[in-house]
Parts: structure tokens; sequence; C-alpha cells
């Protein structure tokens, strides 16, 4: 007491001046971290722990969207302008028309493939060009042949691989590389790297003509780089070029690409981001306990300190810069430790953090300053707006009813006031009702934001009512019940954050974890409902260069065992040049016959509609039924009824959309249509994959046997529908593996929190526990009141939390996912799940209350008692 009076009383004056203040702000910092280290270092680790998370999904993030556009700049070199069809091919006739235009100094032309490596999950990308026209557009895709095979560049055995991939495939120049092209096996000569491939770009460059000839693309073009005369404007030229070529080819810039890249991982890449700061909210409010129970037990001191001459905002001050020293200790560490995890998760993982977006390309991890300060302000801002409750508090109380002992509850009566926590939840509600901006769902985590502050919020006014209910129903049911429940009934306001602790980590978990399990089992059934065949076949599981042609179409037909093949052909359209391309499905529709064309077909037999459909027989004479998956619906607005233009072979064709379809599979979108109407516009006969239907009482592994006799059955790959249900749900998992993480990060932050709660409470009642001693209750007696108290005060948090849980997973799975991804789910309990989790909290809360009652009981009772302001 005399070292403090002598820091605040230090010159003759009334007010303390600069000098003093420092050292009395200084002393009552150190003296609380001293004091309570534990609690301290909790508060620091938890937004260390959701600042290094956001901080390193940035970073990777970041990492990975900047090469993965570097390398698709690179790709386009010096090009004005890049010419590609709406289909991944289009006739090289059209190249000599748009070389000869009118203000074009260069036109490159392009074959680019995604070719099917056997063997290997992942195609190589295979770049096919004129190397005279593109050493002056593209010069790092400029192979490098060895001195004395100068005219490898133009031979057609001869590919040249970047560094990366020749690691990848582990060949060196003067090795054969085997690719497949159909059923067959292209091999070709490694003959040099590339001049300026960029680290970790996976890619193959040969001569264009040779391209064409191996991998069957005779006639073909994928695109072509233009670069423009000085002085044309680039603008106008775009203009005027699209118009004479309407519908079959588009012209885009190297912008075009970055937004399309954007656009395709946008949406993920912002959701891992608020995932990220999930833990940094649950770290947040354990800020906010530890402040609040600081400033309960220091109350008193505070009142003396302000008797003294400490002035109200001096004391505002400095309960804001312990909560402000607190965030800012946990975001520098947290951006430390976000760096190292961002760079173990590149290094070992690659960028795609289970999204799957940035292939191909190997991100090296750079400090971000900008996203730094970001979240270090972020993290900083969290703890401060924690401290500012507590800190008002402190500030406001009167200093006579303070300096009495037992005047705790007193500084917890504004948390009673409720109408703030309602406006948030209906402010919430109101939000959920507005649409995405910019294809993001930001409404909808702001509605979910304002749902936890205004469910937190409610906690006193729960507490207030709940406890008393309780204390009234169980009456006299024991001394350690009786003990128990009135503490809970008389303390509402310390009760409550206790209560707060637990409602808000459990309404995360069981929000995240029905939002999860809702999806997954919504793409389970999506799988069983598409995979009615008994076995699947296909050339190439990667890639756009396997394919099965007519010929060898038939023989699978005729294999002993089958009953009825499916054949389908996939590829893609690009309806936007800012828009990833959407997937292209040709195949029989209906399942019924074999016949598309029949009166009575029945789409819905085989493909997952849902809401409204036009029946094939609706369908205007002039037009072709098409059947279009949400993603499509959202994103570039087809709705059932519409007429489209689409193009297919060399012409634009009418079709009706006559549905709308689940599909899990491509965010991007998908539409699907008969597989002969395809074959009849396109020109195409060649196949991607077939379904097969077995004879009653054909064995599957026979009916493989004989179809892997045949002249290409080496190269074929087969799957059962169990293989391929687990092998998607696999990759499921993967993608969600950065979810789980966080997950269970907001798990351990949230049981830090309990603890940190329930011991900080537990010690401050040692005058309590004192007196219980000497009125005769035993040791083991507390230390049950202690465990039933938290017991009551988990179970009530896990009562609120699940029913707020409940309510924001209704948003994620009706509001987010939907305006983030384009998918529709079906609503799934994970009771098993939710059940271990609550169990966890209940014993945790429990165990901890009773651990921290040990030190509190372990003081002498009359000492306990003395100590008294």
């Amino acid at each position: 007491m005399m070292q403090l009076t002598g820091l605040v009383l230090d010159k003759p004056s009334s007010q303390p001046g600069p000098g003093a203040m420092r050292r009395l702000s200084r002393w009552l910092l150190l003296a609380e971290w001293r004091a309570h280290p534990v609690r301290s270092l909790v508060a620091i680790i938890a937004i260390a722990l959701g600042v290094s998370l956001g901080y390193a999904v940035d970073l990777i993030n970041g990492a990975a969207f900047n090469e993965f556009s570097a390398a698709a700049r690179s790709l386009s070199g010096a090009s004005d302008l890049q010419v590609h069809g709406v289909q991944p091919l289009f006739d090289e006739a059209l190249y000599p028309r748009i070389a000869r235009e009118k203000g074009v100094a260069v036109a490159s032309p392009v074959l680019e493939l995604d070719v099917t490596v056997p063997g290997e999950r992942n195609a190589l990308k295979v770049m096919g060009i004129d190397v005279f026209r593109a050493s002056l557009i593209t010069p790092d895709l400029t192979g490098v042949p060895a001195a004395e095979r100068r005219l490898d560049t133009i031979a057609d055995d001869a590919i040249f691989l970047s560094t990366a991939a020749q690691a990848w495939l582990k060949v060196r120049p003067g090795d054969q590389l085997a690719l497949r092209s159909g059923t067959g096996i292209v091999n070709l000569r490694v003959a040099g790297g590339l001049l300026g491939a960029r680290e970790g770009q996976r890619i193959g460059v040969m001569d264009i003509a040779a391209a064409q000839w191996r991998f069957d693309r005779v006639g073909k073009l994928s695109g072509i780089d233009l670069r423009l005369l000085p002085g044309v404007n680039r603008d106008t030229f775009r203009q005027n070029l699209q118009a004479q070529i309407p519908g079959l080819l588009q012209i885009s810039e190297n912008q075009d690409q970055e937004d399309r890249t954007n656009n395709m991982s946008r949406a993920y890449r912002v959701n891992l981001n608020v995932l990220a700061l999930v833990a940094l909210f649950t770290g947040a409010f354990l800020v906010f306990s530890t402040q609040a129970l600081s400033v309960i037990r220091r109350r008193a001191q505070f009142a003396l300190l302000r008797v003294m001459g400490l002035e109200r905002g001096q004391l505002l001050w400095q309960i804001l810069l312990e909560g402000a020293l607190l965030g800012c200790l946990g975001s520098l560490l947290g951006i430390a430790l976000g760096y190292l995890m961002a760079a173990t998760a590149l290094h070992f993982f690659g960028g795609d953090l289970g999204g799957g977006f940035f292939r191909g390309v190997q991100p090296q991890v750079a400090f971000d300053l900008p996203a730094a300060v970001i979240f270090l302000l972020l993290g900083t801002g969290i703890a401060l707006l924690g401290s500012l409750v507590p800190a008002l508090e402190a500030s406001r109380a009167r200093p006579a009813p303070a300096l009495k002992s037992g005047s705790e509850e007193m500084a917890l009566t504004r948390l009673m006031t409720f109408w703030p926590a309602l406006m948030c939840l209906a402010f919430g509600g109101v939000l959920t009702q507005l649409p995405p901006i910019f294809d993001l769902p930001i409404f909808g985590y702001v509605a979910v934001a304002l749902l936890l502050i205004g469910g937190i919020g409610l906690t006193p006014r729960l507490s207030a009512m709940v406890f008393p209910v309780v204390q009234k129903l169980t009456g006299r049911s024991g001394v350690v019940w009786t003990l128990a429940v009135a503490r809970l009934a008389n303390v509402p306001g310390q009760a409550s954050i206790a209560l707060g602790g637990v409602l808000s980590s459990f309404s995360l978990i069981v929000a995240m974890a029905i939002m999860v399990s809702s999806f997954r089992v919504s793409v389970d059934d999506w799988l069983t409902q598409l995979l009615s065949a008994d076995l699947y076949v296909r050339s190439a599981s990667n890639g756009e260069t396997g394919a099965l042609l007519p010929a060898e179409q038939t023989l699978l037909a005729a294999t002993t065992g089958v009953d009825r093949i499916r054949f389908s052909h996939i590829s893609s359209l690009t309806l936007n040049p800012a828009r990833p391309p959407v997937t292209l499905i040709a195949r029989d529709i209906d399942s019924s016959d074999n016949s598309d064309n029949s009166a009575d077909a029945d789409p819905a037999r085989s493909l997952p509609i849902i809401g409204k459909m036009i029946p094939v027989k609706a369908i205007p004479s002039d037009a072709l039924p098409i059947w279009v998956s949400e993603a499509t619906r959202d994103i570039f607005g087809y709705q059932v009824g519409q007429r489209v233009q689409l193009p297919l072979g060399d012409n634009l064709h009418s079709f009706v959309v006559a549905g709308i379809l689940r599909d899990y599979a491509r965010q991007t979108g998908a539409i699907q249509l008969r597989l002969k109407d395809y074959q009849r516009l396109s020109g195409e006969t060649d196949a991607t994959e077939a379904a097969v239907t077995l004879q009653q009482g054909a064995n599957a592994t026979a009916v493989v046997d004989a179809m892997r006799k045949l002249p290409f059955g080496a190269s074929l790959e087969f799957s059962t529908p169990g293989d391929i249900r687990d092998i998607s749900l696999k990759i499921f998992d993967r993608s969600f593996a950065v979810t789980y993480l966080l997950e269970v990060v907001a798990i351990v932050i949230g049981l830090f929190g309990v603890a940190a709660t329930f011991s900080a409470q537990t010690l401050a009642r040692s005058q309590e526990f004192g007196m219980l001693r000497h009125v005769g209750v035993s040791r083991r007696q507390i230390l049950s009141i202690l465990a039933v108290e938290g017991g009551l005060l988990t179970l009530a948090g896990i009562a609120v939390g699940f029913l707020l849980g409940w309510t924001i997973s209704l948003i994620l799975v009706f509001i987010v996912n939907p305006q983030s991804f384009h998918w529709t789910m079906q609503l799934h309990m994970p009771w098993r799940s939710l059940g271990m989790v609550a169990l966890l909290l209940l014993m945790s809360a429990s165990i901890t209350a009773v651990v921290s009652g040990l030190r509190a009981v372990a003081i002498d009772a009359v000492r306990a008692v003395k100590e008294d302001w």
C-alpha cells in the first residue's frame, strides 16, 4: 500500500505528474501480469492463434494467386490481346483472316492442351507454338535445344520441358517421355528446357504442327496471341474484331485472365479468411473475460486510486492500455507464427489449401507488410474492444461503494441491459435477406457476427432468469447443490462471463459442424444418385487427350456380361472471358430405354434436378433441351424456360433450359445435354467415359478382365461406384482440411477461455471459501460446489450455444454457401460429434473449476477472511 501511495503522491500537487503517471501505469501493468501470468499468456496466445491463422491464409492465398497469375501472364508474353474459342478448340482457318486484320503487327497461333500423363494424377500443360512467331510475343516459351540440334524447336518428336516439369516427371534432356493420345501412347524426346519458365511452373512446349499431329488435333487451334501496331487503340480493335466473329471466338486481355483466376478462387479465399477470423473472435471474448475478471478483482484498488487523485480518464486509458498490449503482443506473435505456417504449408502442400485452384505452380512465401499491419491493427483492435466494457465500468464506478468488499457484482450490472443484444439479433436477421455483393455473402457474414454478439450479450439476462428458476424448482437438495445454485442465482453477472465463454465457443462449433456435415451428406447423396451404373470405364483420369473412339466404344459394348453401356463426352465452354469455363457434359440423359428422343423421356431418372422442369416433349421444335447447374444459373443468369445460344461445332445453336441441376463437383458451372444432340451438332464422336450396367448375374471382375484383353485394354481405367464415392469424399475432406483445422483451433481457444474464466473466478473467491470453512463446510464440499457450478454453467451454455449455433448454421447452409459457391444442400445434424464435443466441454469445465478450487481452498481460512480492503 505504501509503495502504491508513493507512486501516486510523489509531488505536492493533488494531481500526479506525467512521470508519476508513467511509473504508476507501468507498476499496475507489471503487477497484474506478475500476479496472473498464465491468464495473460492465455489471452495473448488466443489472439496470436487467430491472427496467425488469418495471416497465414492470406499469405498462402496471396502467394499462390500472384504466382498463378504471373505464370498465366508468361504464357501470354507481350501480347496485347488473346483470341480464344468459346469451345476449347476452333478451326485454324480463322488464323490467316485474323492475322491479316488491319492493326495486327504479329499473330502467333497456339495449341494449348492438358495432356494426360500415364501413371500421374495431374496432367501436363503442353503448348504447341510457331517458334518463329512466338519468339516475338512469348519468348519465355522458346525451347533451348542442344547446340548440335538447333532444329529440335521444329522437330516432330521433340518436346521442351520446364525445370519443374522435368523434376516432376523425372526426366532429363535426351530421355523419352510417354504421353497419352486417345487410348494410345505418344513417345516424345525431351529436347531441352525452356528459356524463361517460372519456378514451379509445369509446362511443355513443342512445334504446333507436331502437337496437332501427335495429339489428333490437326486443323485446330486453342488461341491466337496478337501484338498490335503502335498507335492502334486496343479497345476499339477488340470491339471491331469481336463484332466480326460473334459467338464462336472471344477476345481477351491479360487482365481478363487475372479476373478469371480471381473469380475462380475468390469465394474460397474469402471464406478461409472469415473462418480464420472466427478464431480471432473467440480470442477477443477471452480478452474480454480476462479484463472483466481482472477489473472486478481490482475494483477496490481502482477505487482507492480514484480517492487518491487518479482521474476517470487516466484509469480508463490504463485498462485500455492493458488490453491493447495484450492484443499487440498477441498480434506480433501471430504474425510471426503465421509467416512460419505459410512457409511450411507452401513448402509441403503447395498453394492449394485443398481448393485445387492453383495447381501447376510452386509459390514462395513473401512477407506482406500491408497485410501484417492490417492484422496487427485487427488483433489490437479486437483486444481493445474486449477491454472497452470493463474499462468503462471501472472508470465510472463510484469509489465509496467500490471500496467495500462484496461489491463485485455491481460492476456487472450494466451487462444486464439487453436491448443492444436484441437489436443485434434483429438486425442480423434482416441482413440475411439481402443479396450478395460481388458474388460474396457479405451480409451473411455480418449477420453471423451480429448473432454471435447478440447471443453473448443476452447471457447476463439469461443467467438472471434461469438460475433463480432452477433454485426454486430444486429447493433444498443438499448443501452442495443449494450453495452452488444460490451462488449462480445471486451473482448472474459473474456467472454470465463463464456462460458467455461456453456459449461463444460451442455455438461456433455447432454451426461449423452442422454446415460441414450437411455439405458432406449432401455430396454423398448426390453421388449415390449419379453413380447408378455397376462399373465406370475411362481412358484417362486427368487431362483432355484421353478418349474412346467409336470403334473402341463398339468393342466395349460387345463385351460379354455387359447389359448396357452409356457413354459421355466432357469438354468446356467459355461463356465470359473474365469467368472460368463451364463444363459441358454430353451424356445419355434418360436411362429408361437408351433413347433420348422417346416421347416419354424422363431426365429426372438420371439427373439430380431441383425445382421445376420442362418436359422434353414440350421443348420447341427449333431448339434442343439443356440442363444447367445451380452455379451456371447464378453466375450467368440462366433460368428454366430461357432460350440460349451456344456454339457447337462451327455454328451457334438454339437451346432451351429444361431444368436446374445440383452439381457439387463444378463450382464454375456445368451444362448437360443429350449425347446424340452433341454428336450431331459438333461432329465429335469420341467419348471420355463409359458407365456400364452388367447383365444379371455377371461378375464385375470377369467383365473388367475381358475389357483388359481388348487391343486398347491396357490403357483403360476401371472404377466401381464405391471407389468413386470414396475418392470423392476424400477430396471433399481434403478441401475442408483447413476448415477442420480452424474449427479445432476455435475449440481449443474456447476451452482456454472456459479454463481461464473458471480459474480466475475461483481464485477471486478465496474469501468466500474461507467463510464457508468457518461455518463448517469441508474442502471436499467446496470442491463439489465448484464442480456443480461449472457443470450447470456449461450445461446452460451448451443449451443456448446449440440454439445459437443451429441458427447460425442455417445462415451458413442456406445463405453463405449458396451465395459463395452456388450450391444448395439439405440440413443434416451430426448428433454424435456434437454430443462428444458437448461432453468434452462439460468435463473440462467441471475439472477446471475443481483444479482451480484446490488452490483457493488451500489458503488458510482465517487469512482468507482477513483479506479485505
